[in-house]
C-alpha cells in the first residue's frame, strides 16, 4: 500500500520492503521446516497464522517525532511563542496536505498521533554558513505520515502469500475518532495544552480548555481547534478547509486588513495581486544577489499563493474572523 500511495512531500516514501518469510511459491517440496506443505506432510492443511516480521526500507532519515519535539519545545514555546507557534502552523499544513493527499486515494492514516509523525531536518540554507544560523529548534523539518491503511481494499488477482500477509499486517481497526477530530487534539498537543482524546470524545460542555495567547498565532489556532473539535460533526470544518485556514494564519489576509474596509472580492483581489508581485520581487532579489534557493517554507507559501482565489479567501476569512 504505502508503495502505491505516489511520491508527495508529507508521506514516508517507501523504497522496499521484505518479510523473514518466503512466498510458499518459492519454497521447495521435501525441504522440512514450518513452512512445507508436501502431500505426505502430517501437519493440518490449514496451519495457525504465524505473525510476520515485516522490514521497511525508506529514503528519509528521521530526526525525531512529533511527540519528541513537543516534549522538547516547552523552552523555546516560552522563549519564542511567536516562532514556536508559526512553526506549528507550518507542521500542521504539511500534516493537512498529507491528510488531503491520502483521502484523494482512498486512504486513510491508521493512527494518527505524535508518535507516528515523523520529522526529518531541512538541508540549511547558505545564509548560515555565514553567521547568521538560526537559534536552536527554530528550522523547519518535513513532516512525514508514517502510518497508513486502506478504507477500501481491492483484492489483486495475482498477488502473493506474501502479499495477502502484508495487507493482513495492515487491515487495523478504524480510529474511533475522524482526523478531524486528531488534527484538533494535536493543536492542543503542540501549544502545550493538556487535552485527552477521551475527553474529546465525550465533552459535555461546550467550553474546550483554554489556549492561552501568547502570539499573533494564538488566537486562530484556538479558532481552528474549537472549529475541527465542534461537537456537531455536520459543523466541523474539513481538513481542507483547515488547511486553507493554516495558509491565511500564514500568509494572510489577517484580520486588520478589514478594520477599515470592508471585506469584498475586489479588497482580496487587489491584496493577492500585491501579495503575488511582491513574492516574485523577493524571489528575484534572492536569485541575483545571495543565490538562495526557497527551502521548505518558501515552496509551502508558493503553493498557496499559486492555488488561492479571492472566492476561497473570501470563505476562509469569513470562517476564521467570525465574531
Amino acid at each position: 500500500l504505502q508503495s502505491s500511495l505516489g511520491t508527495h512531500c508529507s508521506l514516508q516514501h517507501l523504497l522496499g520492503r521484505f518479510t523473514d518469510r518466503l512466498p510458499r511459491e518459492l519454497l521447495l517440496p521435501g525441504i522440512p521446516g514450518k513452512h512445507s506443505q508436501g502431500p505426505s506432510s502430517e501437519e493440518p492443511a490449514c496451519p495457525a497464522p504465524q505473525p510476520v516480521l515485516q522490514v521497511l526500507l525508506c529514503a528519509e532519515v528521521p530526526q525525531q517525532t512529533l511527540a519528541d519535539f513537543v516534549k522538547g519545545s516547552h523552552a523555546l514555546h516560552r522563549a519564542s511563542p511567536g516562532h514556536y507557534e508559526r512553526l506549528g502552523c507550518l507542521l500542521l499544513l504539511q500534516l493537512c496536505m498529507g491528510l488531503e493527499h491520502l483521502r484523494g486515494q482512498n486512504v486513510a492514516q491508521g493512527d494518527l498521533c505524535p508518535e507516528n509523525l515523523l520529522l526529518v531536518e531541512c538541508p540549511c540554507p547558505p545564509q548560515s554558513q555565514q553567521g547568521q544560523k538560526e537559534p536552536l529548534g527554530l528550522s523547519l523539518p518535513r513532516l512525514l505520515i508514517s502510518s497508513f491503511f486502506k478504507v477500501q481494499e481491492k483484492p489483486r488477482p495475482h498477488s502473493s502469500s506474501q502479499e495477502q500477509d502484508w495487507r493482513q499486517g495492515l487491515a487495523a481497526p478504524s480510529p474511533p475518532a475522524a482526523a478531524e477530530l486528531n488534527v484538533g487534539r494535536l493543536i492542543y498537543q503542540i501549544l502545550h495544552v493538556d487535552i485527552s482524546l477521551e475527553n474529546i470524545l465525550g465533552f459535555r460542555s461546550r467550553r474546550l480548555p483554554e489556549i492561552p495567547s501568547l502570539s499573533i498565532y494564538s488566537a486562530g489556532l484556538k479558532r481552528l481547534a474549537t472549529l475541527l473539535l465542534h461537537r456537531d460533526p455536520q459543523h466541523r470544518v474539513s481538513i481542507q478547509q483547515a488547511r486553507a485556514i493554516l495558509q491565511v494564519l500564514l500568509w494572510g489576509p489577517r484580520q486588520e486588513l478589514f478594520a477599515r474596509s470592508r471585506r469584498s472580492l475586489e479588497l482580496l483581489r487587489s491584496w493577492l495581486e500585491l501579495k503575488r508581485a511582491l513574492l516574485l520581487l523577493r524571489f528575484a532579489e534572492d536569485s541575483a544577489g545571495a543565490r538562495v534557493s526557497p527551502g521548505l517554507e518558501g515552496w509551502l507559501c508558493c503553493q498557496y499563493f499559486q492555488g488561492v482565489t479571492e472566492h476561497t479567501l473570501y470563505q476562509v476569512t469569513q470562517v476564521l474572523y467570525a465574531p
